[in-house]
């Protein structure tokens, strides 16, 4: 069972408009979500334990907006940013905390409600685009470190959501971070793809290959998102069965399972990636 932690089922803030980030970058870098009075209550007490009553009056007065790069956001700005300040560092933690503590409380119910019941426990985190102030203002500046952690505790699965065929450098750098995470606590890490990814252009499925080098860490299940026309497509669906095949049984798969690229061009590469002794059996479904 997945258990729903935020936007689009994932463990972070709604920090930016649907469709303001996507696979070819970013449209900012998202405003802060804690203005409420609920989220102003919480600030004002949690600054008045360290003696710094002023720290809990508002959000940062030089927080950035939803289409803000971070150079053009005092609190984000390099050099110079009121990020890096005593403040700053006060403001992110306590931020980020309390994106931390409602996933606690979210997973924490539902192990109970569950409880006794053959049920696996699961949920997702964002693999967010863009620079680091993102993972800021979506609630995660303290890493995947805290959230696997917390999601190891209630036994649940951390599920990558968002998954490209063909990932830029900041989610490849993303997903090792997220894999590290899981590897380091103990975790069971899992995926989803992001919205009908499909490999354009003839290019290999590079999702398969940054998943298949994953070693200890690679998913115990792979979701892929909203089969479609373009799916089943010939440009496309060698490369879906492929990864399936090299996920299940890579050392198995071979170059004459799956037909030449649908312009003429050479075969598919094969991720090369042994499984682990004990390794749980990895599952694989489409919706």
């Amino acid at each position: 069972m997945t258990v729903s932690l935020g936007p689009n089922g994932e463990l972070q803030y709604p920090s930016y408009p649907p469709g303001n980030q996507g696979s070819h970058g970013y449209a900012g870098i998202g405003e802060f979500q804690c203005y409420d009075k609920y989220m102003l209550a919480r600030l004002k007490r949690h600054a008045e334990s360290p003696g710094q009553p002023l720290w809990g009056l508002s959000g940062p007065h030089d927080g950035p907006r939803y289409d803000e790069s971070p150079e053009s956001s005092g609190f984000f700005r390099e050099p110079g940013g009121s990020w890096k300040s005593a403040y700053g560092e006060f403001f992110l933690s306590w931020y980020a905390g309390e994106l931390l503590g409602h996933g606690d409380r979210v997973l924490a119910a539902a192990s109970r409600a569950l409880g006794g019941k053959p049920v696996a426990l699961s949920a997702k985190v964002p693999l967010l685009r863009g620079p680091s102030p993102v993972d800021a203002t979506a609630g995660l500046h303290g890493g995947y470190g805290p959230v696997a952690e917390m999601f190891v505790r209630h036994g649940c699965a951390v599920i990558a959501s968002g998954v490209e065929a063909q990932p830029d450098a900041a989610a490849v750098e993303r997903l090792a971070r997220i894999k590290a995470a899981c590897a380091e606590h103990g975790a069971c890490l899992a995926a989803e793809s992001a919205p009908l990814a499909a490999a354009r252009d003839g290019a290999g499925s590079a999702a398969g290959g940054v998943w298949l080098s994953a070693g200890r860490t690679r998913p115990c299940q792979f979701t892929y998102q909203r089969m479609g026309a373009e799916f089943f497509s010939p440009a496309h669906w060698p490369l879906f069965v492929r990864f399936v095949r090299a996920l299940e049984c890579p050392e198995e798969a071979h170059e004459d399972d799956v037909p030449a690229s649908a312009d003429g061009g050479e075969r598919l590469t094969v991720p090369s990636a042994a499984a682990p002794q004990g390794e749980a059996t990895r599952e694989e479904q489409t919706v």
